[in-house]
């Protein structure tokens, strides 16, 4: 499958997990600035099961989030296809909304995993998630490793 055969549209989800593996994870993000923190966590994720979905959030639904004017810094296209290369993401699919709660409903995933920053029991992901029979899991952040502080850095460095 071609990196572009494994970014989908909203409508097109459903019909493209039909032959996807078991049990199916998923999981969101930004996911700017890419780094070995994402990919070690999404290869964690996708050894769960056998297929991961990644909900991305958009340019604007990462402007929702509060994360800054200048975020996210690269786009959604660019984004995507970074995920959509790495071998243990299945498909990426983007979303607009704050939450990826629309999506969830659509992909009906028998595993919703977040990193450990997240608690779990707290989202709503995860009791809609649960309403169908699925669980919810946190995977623990690899220390050192976050957008942030990479952006934080980058511009340390520039002045």
């Amino acid at each position: 499958m071609s990196i572009s055969d494994k970014i989908v549209s909203a409508p097109m989800l459903t019909d493209v997990l039909v032959d996807a593996g078991r049990p199916l994870v998923f999981t969101n993000g930004v996911f700017d600035l890419l780094h070995r923190g994402h990919v070690e966590y999404l290869s964690d994720a996708r050894a769960l099961g056998g297929a991961l979905i990644v909900g991305l959030n958009s340019d604007v639904s990462a402007r929702l989030l509060g994360k800054g004017a200048d975020r996210p810094i690269n786009r959604q296209e660019d984004r995507a296809v970074m995920l959509a290369a790495l071998s243990s993401v299945t498909f990426v699919c983007l979303f607009d909304e704050r939450t990826p709660l629309r999506l969830l409903e659509q992909a009906r995933p028998h595993i919703y995993v977040k990193g450990g920053d997240y608690d779990v029991e707290q989202l709503a992901e995860t009791a809609l998630v649960r309403s169908w029979g699925g669980r919810a899991q946190a995977i623990a952040l690899r220390d050192g490793y976050s957008t942030t502080n990479l952006v934080h850095r980058i511009r340390a460095c520039s002045t």
